[in-house]
């Protein structure tokens, strides 16, 4: 059955766009949730009448998302997590975990539906993650998991840990200063 969007329908297509779909699809999921219109004359006929506005809208969402790419691309977000022995993280980062974390950092709201794993985050480290902005447009974010080399810590003497606790402190500060900006 052919449909006409009313807006972007992933891996279909974009507003305006007349693509196949199966009938079951279209009566029960697309046409109730206002996702779409039967491709009719006479609808196909006002979608004509409505290009030149479809265009202008279109043109405004890519330059919106090229706006976005360039806040996150190449940019780095620390996400904290308890870090077992040997880099294991107890559990996972969730997708959820990496759009709060790209929120409070870099002050760009972001789907968590719209960032991409290709697996599950396990271990301490900086990881790849890809973030889907509008159809083809994507960013790529570094994850930093824990602060560094925060892996299962080692027993200190006394002096050694009354020597590094000014130095994390300082450090402490620095990142406060960070998340504020």
């Amino acid at each position: 059955m052919k449909v006409i969007l009313l807006g972007e329908l992933r891996g279909k297509g974009g507003e305006g766009d007349v693509v196949e779909v199966a009938q079951g699809f279209a009566e029960n999921f697309l046409f109730p949730n206002g996702i779409a219109q039967p491709a009719t004359p006479g609808n196909i006929k006002q979608l004509e009448e409505r290009r030149h506005n479809i265009a202008k809208r279109e043109e405004k969402r890519i330059a919106d998302a090229e706006a976005l790419k360039a806040a996150l691309d190449g940019k780095t977000v620390v996400v904290d997590a308890k870090i077992g022995e040997e880099g294991q993280l107890f559990g996972s980062v969730t997708t959820t975990m990496i759009a709060d974390a790209i929120e409070q950092q870099l002050g760009v709201e972001v789907d968590r539906k719209r960032v991409g794993k290709g697996q599950a985050i396990k271990t301490a480290g900086v990881h790849p993650v890809e973030v889907n902005i509008y159809r083809e447009i994507g960013a790529t974010v570094s994850v930093q998991v824990g602060k560094g080399a925060e892996t299962a810590e080692e027993p200190k003497t006394e002096a050694a840990a009354e020597v590094e606790a000014p130095a994390e402190e300082a450090v402490e500060a620095e990142e406060t200063v960070e998340v504020e900006e």
